[in-house]
């Protein structure tokens, strides 16, 4: 069975919403970057990047990270995954990096994106934004910025479609 979570509207006011949070408890924008995590991640930073540049009238520094080689499951998985290049172009050192994800699951994902990002530098602070959180941590791990908080079965999985990979904005609870 498929219900559909939120529509393209309803993931706008989200963005918009996680948008003012972020800038809010950054006292604006200077000093943060956005790092998307693969794939999902990237396209909700290129939005949030967007609205604070509207809101802010500053560009802010946005790069994606792509985390399979970081992720503790790596030999468990059975699907061979396509490596996606990570691109930050910029450094990190001393930075509000503000990671952008989809679905907060386990917490393995963002583990896995904070190991990847000390690779890259010495963050001030990393912050964690998502469009969905959906429980079930198997690791001490936080959203700063959620979208919305929908507590699922270990059964059920959560679908985030979006315009850019998709055609179409979405969000679906799968249950068997």
């Amino acid at each position: 069975m498929v219900k559909e979570l939120l529509n393209k509207q309803e993931i706008e006011r989200i963005l918009n919403r996680i948008t003012y949070e972020i800038l809010e408890k950054n006292k604006g924008a200077e000093n943060i970057c956005l790092i998307g995590i693969v794939t999902g991640g990237v396209y909700l930073a290129e939005r949030i990047k967007k609205k604070i540049e509207k809101i802010e009238k500053i560009e802010i520094p946005m790069g994606s990270l792509d985390i399979s080689f970081y992720r503790d499951d790596v030999n468990i998985s059975k699907k061979h995954k396509t490596i996606k290049p990570t691109n930050i172009p910029f450094s990190i050192d001393k930075k509000k990096v503000i990671l952008v994800d989809d679905v907060l699951y386990t917490g393995r994902s963002t583990r896995a994106a904070m190991d990847a990002l000390m690779d890259f530098g010495r963050p001030a602070e990393i912050q964690l934004a998502v469009l969905i959180d959906r429980g079930h941590r198997e690791l001490p791990i936080m959203a700063n910025y959620t979208g919305k908080y929908i507590p699922t079965s270990r059964d059920e999985k959560i679908k985030v479609y979006l315009k850019e990979i998709a055609g179409k904005d979405s969000v679906v609870l799968i249950s068997e």
